[in-house]
């Protein structure tokens, strides 16, 4: 929250694609528009994608570059301010960062691995990282010679760490050492042979996980028992309607479920569409119902609001953040603004 009440988003940016690294805006209430405040936090290559701490409110941002590092930073009236030095993330090209049991999470593309590093108790990341290094590979020649870790990140209940891998088809469950911050393998769920899974997202209430794939546009469904640590397919889902623009090959990004979990909703680069999938009959039952361009191009990230009225789209290729109402009964979006973000990667907002 920014001084007065109002809510924050940040904005994070590929410098190496003319970005300005970190942008922070304001919402407003009423309208939802974004409105950037002075300056942008550009002391970061490439921050790709952002994590706020839930209890401490320091925002954390990973370098998205062959060495990898992670930052955090803390909020002024302005925007942001570098906290303390960026520091090594522990393994090459990282995609994606989360707070969780105290410690700083960081999946790695290029290298495989998901490593957990120490916070002080001023937020900021230290070392040295526990890392832990994916197996395995897929049919895929060019995407998945290896294992390519792209997303990480804690279930509801806390007790576990989910890591989503595109090189080897599958999502990982692991226990984070309370003392050590170790990560360590409790279960690997193997998904359909060259989908590339990318990103998954939980069903509100915490039973249910929806895993999005990049190589195909599908998205599998799966029960989740928290008490067990075991991750279940039971069925997949087109994200794509059959009128969908033929030519570019689709490749989904993220799924973002409604706060009431009545919808969910899937990006599609290439097609550059958003597609709502209603959850009325059932979690484990999401049907089509919708589909709208998304704004822009190539669309990277997108984040729910919480009021379950807006949608926000970081189109990456066009340099913008979209957003869109939501129909509260219908799930239906139609477009209401933009704000220019060259080279915006994800979109942030601190409801808090």
């Amino acid at each position: 929250m920014v001084e007065g009440g109002s809510t924050r988003a940040y904005i994070g940016s590929f410098t190496s694609g003319g970005g300005r690294g970190i942008t922070t805006a304001t919402v407003d209430p009423a309208t939802g528009a974004l409105t950037p405040l002075d300056g942008a936090a550009d002391g970061l290559p490439n921050p790709s994608w952002l994590a706020l701490a839930p209890r401490t409110g320091v925002l954390y941002a990973l370098s998205e570059t062959d060495d990898g590092a992670v930052a955090a930073y803390r909020r002024t009236p302005q925007g942001v301010t570098l906290l303390g030095r960026p520091v090594p993330s522990g393994g090459t090209g990282p995609t994606h960062l989360s707070v969780a049991g105290g410690r700083l999470l960081t999946a790695h593309y290029g290298s495989g691995t998901v490593t957990s590093l120490p916070l002080g108790a001023d937020g900021t990341p230290g070392g040295p990282p526990s890392v832990l290094t994916h197996r395995g590979s897929g049919p895929d020649p060019d995407r998945q010679q290896g294992p390519h870790a792209h997303q990480v990140l804690s279930d509801p209940s806390g007790r576990w760490v989910l890591s989503v891998d595109l090189g080897t088809d599958s999502v990982r469950v692991c226990t984070l050492e309370p003392g050590s911050g170790e990560l360590h393998m409790h279960a690997e769920t193997a998904l359909r042979a060259g989908s590339g899974p990318r990103h998954l997202a939980f069903h509100p209430a915490g039973k249910v996980v929806y895993v999005l794939h990049e190589l195909e546009p599908q998205l599998t469904v799966c029960r989740w028992d928290a008490a067990d640590g075991r991750l279940v397919p039971v069925g997949e889902v087109a994200v794509l309607p059959a009128d969908a623009p033929s030519g570019a090959r689709p490749y989904p990004s993220v799924p973002a479920v409604s706060p009431d979990g009545r919808f969910l909703r899937a990006a599609v680069r290439g097609a550059d569409l958003i597609v709502t999938l209603s959850l009325a009959d059932g979690p484990e039952k999401p049907q089509p119902v919708d589909a709208v361009e998304c704004g822009g191009t190539w669309p990277r990230d997108l984040v729910a609001d919480p009021s379950r009225r807006r949608l926000y789209v970081c189109n990456e290729w066009s340099g913008d953040v979209t957003w869109f109402d939501a129909d509260p009964l219908t799930g239906r979006l139609q477009r209401t603004g933009r704000l220019e973000v060259p080279a915006a990667a994800c979109v942030l907002f601190d409801w808090s």
